[in-house]
């Protein structure tokens, strides 16, 4: 598939993805934890196709982009160029960070975190994260809560139905507690044969509840200092989909 494609694919299914709102949110976090600071350094990991990363560098920030995928850099590194914003871009899994000066703010935003199959992967990335940040250093996420991952998406579809794309997503519970496996089947207009290219990829994912994601944080060093649900960041309630922590070292 040209990247093209694959960056119009992944782009139409986050399209509804609220990237302004975390910009908002970081911005918040500068002003009250960074606001006489000369720079501000962030860390955009698993950051895609670098939609968020071109957002936080044009507002002046010193900002580096890290993802596991080739194809979604390749994509992130075009999308900075035409934007003219210098952004350096690595391949590196999250529970490894390494070669990083300490940055003052680490994200991992788009449930990138549920990706992560094991208890362990994700105490490693937490340790990693924690590693790459300076002293008071503000670490934010984000992940599907419980509620959403059993009751939302399980045995559930979803689809699209356009002109250049179309998709059907249909959700199953996964092999572990408080998981899912996405079964996503999309169809892509080819304009040079005005056929469509069929497309098929299995997501996993695996969250856990609020009171243990706040064990390994502390049990790492981090203070959580705000936790949120849903935007416009709420107060969390049993029906809260998405989970926001702000943590600082």
């Amino acid at each position: 598939m040209a990247y093209e494609q694959f960056a119009f694919i992944y782009d139409k299914l986050m399209e509804d993805v609220p990237y302004d709102q975390w910009v908002t949110l970081v911005e918040k976090i500068k002003e009250q934890y960074f606001l006489n600071e000369e720079s501000f350094s962030i860390l955009d990991v698993a950051c895609g196709t670098g939609e968020l990363s071109v957002r936080f560098a044009k507002k002046g920030w010193d900002v580096t982009g890290v993802d596991l995928s080739e194809d979604m850099l390749a994509i992130a590194n075009e999308k900075a160029f035409k934007a003219q914003i210098p952004i350096p871009f690595f391949q590196q899994n999250m529970a490894e960070l390494q070669g990083f000066e300490r940055q003052d703010c680490i994200v991992i935003f788009l449930d990138s975190l549920n990706y992560l199959q094991s208890e362990q992967e994700v105490i490693q990335t937490f340790s990693s994260v924690y590693d790459q940040l300076k002293e008071g250093g503000i670490f934010l996420f984000d992940v599907h809560s419980a509620y959403k991952i059993n009751e939302v998406f399980a045995s559930s579809t979803f689809t699209l139905v356009e002109d250049e794309v179309s998709y059907i997503w249909n959700s199953f519970k996964g092999e572990y507690k408080n998981s899912i496996e996405h079964e996503l089947t999309f169809f892509v207009l080819d304009e040079d044969t005005d056929q469509y290219e069929r497309i098929d990829e299995l997501h996993k994912q695996r969250t856990y509840p609020i009171e243990q994601f706040q064990a390994w944080l502390q049990e790492i060093g981090f203070s959580i200092v705000s936790l949120y649900g849903d935007e416009p960041f709420l107060p969390v309630s049993d029906t809260s989909e998405r989970l926001y922590f702000v943590c600082k070292k």
